[in-house]
């Protein structure tokens, strides 16, 4: 659940500025794929993946969400607060669950990113935290908030093409192009 921050927040310049207009210029693709979606239409599988417009919406929202928690408080705060811990709980997150809809998801993914654009405004970018031990890690490396803000700006782009992709053979509307 993200925690509501103090406002007003400063006005960001330089990096602060740059790093979050690259993250909010994915974010925009990614929801604008969505756009006039109905909640069926965003739950369909429209390739042999079992990615869909709505489960990619949530899983970019859970992995902002994560990231972010990881950048202040290390790997012990990522893993807390409905972090996937077992195979059924991390294909849940890319997949809308009975109750929710594309709206829900919409709203949450904006309140993740309000949240982490206050964080951006407040944390110290070179401040760093020991990364997670995970085969897929570097044992005893440690990630900067910079990274980690570069991690997701990647993690979100990625992910927008994907949208691209299931949105144009959902229905022939593309973000781009």
């Amino acid at each position: 659940m993200v925690t509501p921050l103090p406002e007003p927040l400063p006005e960001l310049t330089g990096e602060r500025a740059d790093l979050l207009a690259a993250l909010d210029k994915q974010r925009g693709f990614l929801r604008y794929t969505a756009r006039g979606l109905t909640d069926e239409q965003a739950q369909r599988r429209t390739t042999v993946s079992e990615l869909t417009l709505g489960g990619l919406i949530k899983h970019v929202a859970g992995v902002e969400e994560r990231w972010l928690r990881f950048a202040v408080g290390g790997a012990e705060a990522m893993r807390a607060e409905g972090a996937p811990d077992d195979a059924d709980s991390w294909a849940a997150q890319f997949r809308m669950t009975d109750g929710e809809t594309l709206d829900v998801l919409l709203e949450r993914y904006r309140a993740v990113a309000e949240h982490t654009d206050t964080l951006v405004a407040t944390l110290d970018l070179d401040s760093e935290q020991a990364l997670p031990e995970a085969p897929w890690f570097e044992p005893g490396a440690a990630w900067s908030v910079r990274r980690v803000l570069l991690h997701v700006i990647a993690e979100t782009s990625q992910h927008a093409g994907h949208a691209d992709i299931l949105r144009e053979a959902l229905d022939g509307q593309r973000t781009m192009g």
